[in-house]
């Protein structure tokens, strides 16, 4: 059943009016850019740049003061001086706003007097019924309403469409980082949330307000400590959705960091982890791993049983991929005599038919994949088809991506490992916007490959009653 979404989130996402206060003319400057950023990325309701200076910016009137805003104010992004936000707050609470984004650092990371400040500010905001994002973020970005109050500008990084992941991240780099990969590779985003200092909103609200967000289907999470972990652990065990996290500061180096990055105090790596896992969560290795899955669960059907079995034209990833596919307890396909004989049938005789490897050699064209792909797609061996493609190969047809992005996988999940230069990316490119995710790193290809069999093992469990 779905949860319901908390709705004094609903503010964050779906503000029907933003008051940006700190708004700057000048560009560069990060109130000038989160303004920018709210009205480049397309939101449509009312924005009021704050600034007791400027007359106008952006070909918006601004305000003196928040209290000078003549409509209600349902988010505040505020991006002033570290000092200058307590009074700030104190405005917001006299104003009625919902919700707050606290960009501005300077507070818990800083030393005393940035958490004296930080405890002020969460105690006004308690005290009006303020919900907080931040301090020391980049906020929000909703790919329906376009909420964006990030202040890295269209030109440096790009923002998806909507779709059906959800990302929050303790790190604002990597939120920024998952949104341009996600732009570059179609992938659509519900919402994304950086978290900072977590003085309010943290993981463990998040995790379960994306549990009850009918638009989102996946929830990735960076994260670096817990601030409440029993609650986040009945967050991600009742989420209903595919759950996926990289937990850093594994090392006593990386604990020390994380302190000077969000000044939280970090628990054990070994039974954060644990944790998480006995949860329900799936963990991974690397940023790099965590999107690689997530993307991977967005736009392909878990696996229904079977094993993976690998198509190429260039066997030497295969090798890689088997053994991190082996240390990730992915099942690999053990294919029988009949799917065997059959696909020497429709192959050349030169084309090397293994137990789980089909090594097309370095002769293959576009006929040779499809012909090995319909004979495998309908094996009830096989649970996913993973293309390891060398599209560099001058025997394989400039149209290889096209063809294959409208191949009928019979409903069995296809990844695509393919590696190299500005050729193969752009054919990636086109294999991602047709919603066949593609991987150049095999650890990649092997995390997306266990998250779509872990969740595949969730949802026969499911069905089973279990």
């Amino acid at each position: 059943m779905m949860r319901r979404a908390d709705p004094s989130l609903d503010y964050f996402f779906r503000p029907r009016t933003v008051a940006l206060i700190g708004a700057s003319s000048k560009p560069g400057k990060i109130g000038h850019e989160s303004l920018r950023s709210l009205l480049m990325t397309g939101y449509l309701g009312k924005v009021y740049p704050v600034n007791p200076r400027a007359g106008e910016i952006l070909g918006l009137k601004t305000y003196p003061s928040l209290l000078d805003v003549p409509d209600e104010v349902d988010l505040a992004v505020i991006t002033l001086p570290a000092p200058s936000v307590v009074d700030a707050m104190k405005d917001c609470l006299k104003k009625g706003v919902k919700a707050v984004v606290i960009i501005s650092g300077g507070f818990g990371e800083a030393g005393s007097e940035g958490k004296r400040m930080e405890r002020e500010v969460v105690r006004l905001a308690k005290e009006g019924g303020i919900r907080i994002i931040g301090p020391n973020c980049i906020g929000v970005f909703d790919g329906y309403s376009m909420v964006d109050t990030s202040f890295q500008p269209h030109e440096r990084m790009g923002r998806p469409g909507p779709g059906v992941v959800a990302f929050l991240s303790q790190s604002g780099t990597f939120g920024a980082t998952f949104l341009d990969w996600a732009a570059e590779d179609h992938l659509g985003v519900s919402k994304m949330v950086s978290l900072g200092n977590r003085a309010d909103v943290d993981e463990a609200d998040l995790i379960s307000y994306f549990a009850g967000d009918p638009k989102t289907h996946v929830i990735g999470v960076y994260v670096e400590s817990f601030t409440r972990g029993r609650e986040l652990m009945e967050a991600v065990r009742n989420a209903g959705k595919p759950v996926v996290v990289y937990k850093a500061s594994r090392t006593e180096k990386g604990s020390l960091a994380a302190v000077s990055h969000t000044g939280r105090m970090v628990a054990k790596h070994e039974v954060a982890s644990s944790a998480l896992r006995q949860a329900g969560a799936l963990l991974v290795d690397s940023f790099g791993e965590l999107y690689a899955a997530v993307k991977a669960l967005a736009k392909q059907p878990a696996m229904k049983g079977g094993g993976v079995v690998m198509v190429t034209n260039g066997a030497g990833p295969c090798v890689m991929a088997a053994d991190e596919l082996v240390m990730r307890r992915v099942p690999i396909a053990q294919l029988s005599e009949d799917t065997k004989e059959e696909l020497r049938g429709s192959l050349p005789p030169y084309v090397l038919v293994g137990d789980f490897v089909i090594d097309l050699t370095g002769s293959a064209n576009t006929s040779d994949y499809l012909n090995a792909l319909e004979v495998l797609a309908k094996s009830e061996e096989v649970g996913l088809l993973g293309v390891f493609v060398v599209f560099q190969d001058s025997p394989l047809e400039d149209d290889f991506a096209e063809v294959l992005s409208r191949f009928d996988a019979a409903g069995k999940p296809l990844l695509v490992f393919a590696a190299g230069g500005r050729y193969t990316r752009d054919k990636r490119s086109l294999l991602e916007e047709a919603g066949i995710p593609t991987y150049d790193d095999v650890r990649e290809f092997a995390s997306a490959s266990l998250a779509l069999w872990w969740w595949g093992s969730h949802e026969r469990q499911g069905a089973l009653g279990v």
